[in-house]
């Protein structure tokens, strides 16, 4: 699918960006590609294919749960870059 250059305009417009002439014309040539590779893709008949979510083997990369006492506060403290009243202390979110 080829795209045309309004249409790179157009993206590079709503994505804010401003594009030399070299680069529409490249980025028109890449984006035509990745499009025409994902329609060929689409293509491919994957209906005897079961849906997976992951390729890889399933397992687990954390330990086992083990019960221990809990983290004083002042040690969980005494990394925090500030505290205020045995809490840390954060900046607002702006």
């Amino acid at each position: 699918m080829a795209l045309s250059r309004e249409e790179v305009e157009h993206i590079a417009a709503l994505a804010h960006l401003s594009l030399s002439e070299a680069e529409l014309d490249l980025y028109q040539e890449q984006l035509s590609d990745i499009l025409d590779h994902a329609e060929r893709l689409q293509a491919i008949d994957t209906e005897e294919i079961p849906p997976t979510a992951t390729v890889l083997r399933l397992r687990t990369v954390l330990r086992e749960d083990e019960v221990r006492d809990p983290l004083a506060r002042e040690e969980a403290l005494r990394n925090a870059p500030e505290a205020l009243v045995q809490c840390f202390l954060v900046p607002p979110l702006r």
